[in-house]
């Protein structure tokens, strides 16, 4: 291991001053102005000071632009996170917004990825399908459309597991993205291109998705933020089923600042989508380090009912210490959620079967067999086993509704285990349990998703090895911005987001 990591410093270094080369050839004088540590500081800043910088003509937004195109052209050879990559476009915007001096819009200037399941106009979108492999949408999805409106620059697309499906990102059109804390680990999914772009600081926001964990499990495992937010609080088009789905875009960032900005932009009322919400977003745009201490948090290491691994109980354990140290009034509970595996599990395979109909009947030799399976699944139910999770969904509504009655916060791991070998598919067994599918594993974000309430993920330490770790926060429905204070108020104490990867420490 330690040749391996020689020969990987010795290949960044050279990459490195290939890349600034390449660059300077490409596009001229625009790097030439920034020492290397000037460049990682940089790299390491909050949307706000980028933006006191454009505004006071310190850095140009073409100079911020080539600036993360030479961190992805260093770094993303080894760790693949992004899966289309489109530079010279970038340039051209970057351009457009330095000769305009127009940096009014909240993220003029800031370049970032978007996640390959997303309809982007005139960019390959291949939803990490060998179906799609070539597919150049010419429309945006609405989420798009949001980000593009606000200012920041499009600097390509983040890879995804196929269909988005599973939380290890790998595909057979772009092949296995990694962890930038350890390049033999996964980076999680079905998000992992994002968390793992920005654990690289190869941006400082990424637009992801999430149904039953894919903003949440990679922001844990690259030690970033992911916030899957109340259905209907991130307008979402198109979308066949807009009142009967698990599935948000929301925001990924490195930090809760960052991150809350990013969820301004996203969210809004959009009176095409029958239950969009209906709230200022801009109430996101700024969030303060509030610490009530009248706010009462009930924990829980495992739901009461599903396996998770020993290192991420002890790692959670810690977390609950510092919640405790802070002020708070906390108490060990874990909602009741009675047939919540049923109902994800039904109502997953109702939605694949009713998105992947076509795809399976004329292209089912190009899927992968989870999808296979998952898709036959939903094919197979009858109207009354989606009716009766259905109601199932009802009875888990009321009860996390009682619950939240008591508590004002639920705070549990996101993940049960840590990040795994690059060439295992997905977990079967956690500490002696035998798993019964390729989602089972995941069943501390997918419960979650079950009571549609909002559940941030927020870096909460590392493992023995240095791999990272995250916990969840959840609070009742439409409470994004109280999970968002006391999101920032452990980050504030705790500070683990700044713990850069080694490899480019």
């Amino acid at each position: 291991m330690e040749d391996g990591n020689i020969f990987r410093a010795e290949f960044m270094k050279k990459n490195s001053l290939n890349c600034q080369k390449k660059l300077m050839e490409k596009f001229g004088g625009s790097l030439i102005n920034f020492s290397k540590s000037e460049k990682q500081n940089i790299l390491e800043m909050k949307i706000s000071e980028i933006k006191k910088l454009l505004k006071t003509k310190k850095i140009t937004s073409e100079e911020l632009v080539n600036i993360h195109i030479e961190q992805v052209q260093t770094y993303d050879s080894l760790i693949n996170a992004v899966c289309t990559f489109i530079p010279e476009m970038a340039i051209e915007h970057a351009k457009n917004i330095d000769k305009n001096f127009d940096f009014s819009s909240p993220l003029s200037g800031i370049p970032t990825f978007i996640k390959d399941l997303n309809l982007t106009k005139g960019i390959r979108t291949t939803k990490g399908s060998p179906i799609y492999s070539n597919y150049i949408p010419d429309e945006d999805d609405l989420v798009v459309k949001k980000i593009k409106s606000s200012g920041a620059i499009i600097l390509g697309k983040t890879n995804t597991p196929e269909f988005g499906a599973g939380s290890h990102t790998f595909n057979e059109v772009f092949d296995t993205t990694v962890n930038p804390y350890n390049l033999d680990k996964t980076a999680g999914g079905s998000s992992g291109g994002a968390g793992a772009a920005l654990a690289a600081r190869m941006i400082t926001i990424a637009q992801g998705s999430d149904m039953g964990g894919s903003l949440r499990n990679p922001a844990a495992w690259n030690n970033v933020v992911g916030f899957r937010t109340t259905i209907g609080r991130v307008p979402n088009l198109p979308n066949s089923k807009p009142y009967n789905t698990l599935s948000v875009n929301g925001p990924m960032a490195r930090n809760i600042d960052d991150l809350s900005i990013f969820l301004s932009i996203m969210a809004g009322y959009d009176n095409r989508i029958g239950n969009s919400i209906n709230e200022d977003p801009q109430i996101f745009s700024e969030i303060k380090n509030i610490k009530n201490l009248n706010q009462k948090i009930a924990f829980t290491p495992d739901l009461g009912q599903y396996p998770v691994s020993k290192e991420i109980r002890e790692s959670f354990n810690n977390s609950v210490k510092t919640f405790a140290n802070l002020g708070f009034e906390l108490e060990e509970a874990a909602p009741s959620l009675p047939n919540v595996d049923n109902v994800f599990q039904v109502l997953r395979a109702y939605i694949f079967a009713d998105e992947h109909k076509d795809h399976i009947k004329n292209n089912k030799h190009l899927m992968k067999d989870t999808i296979i399976w998952n898709v036959e699944k939903g094919m197979n139910l009858s109207s009354l086993e989606i009716s009766k999770a259905e109601s199932q969904r009802s009875i888990i509504d009321q009860k996390i509704s009682e619950f939240f009655n008591q508590y004002d916060f639920l705070i549990l791991p996101t993940t049960s285990v840590l990040p795994f070998d690059i060439d295992q598919e997905y977990i079967k067994n956690i500490d002696g349990t035998e798993l019964n599918t390729y989602i089972d594993w995941m069943a501390l974000c997918y419960a979650i998703t079950a009571t549609g309430c909002p559940s941030i993920s927020i870096p909460s330490g590392f493992s023995k090895d240095g791999l990272p770790i995250g916990i969840q926060i959840v609070s009742k429905k439409l409470n994004e911005l109280k999970i968002l204070e006391l999101a920032k108020v452990f980050e504030s104490e705790t500070n683990y987001y700044k713990t850069k990867p080694k490899l480019i420490s």
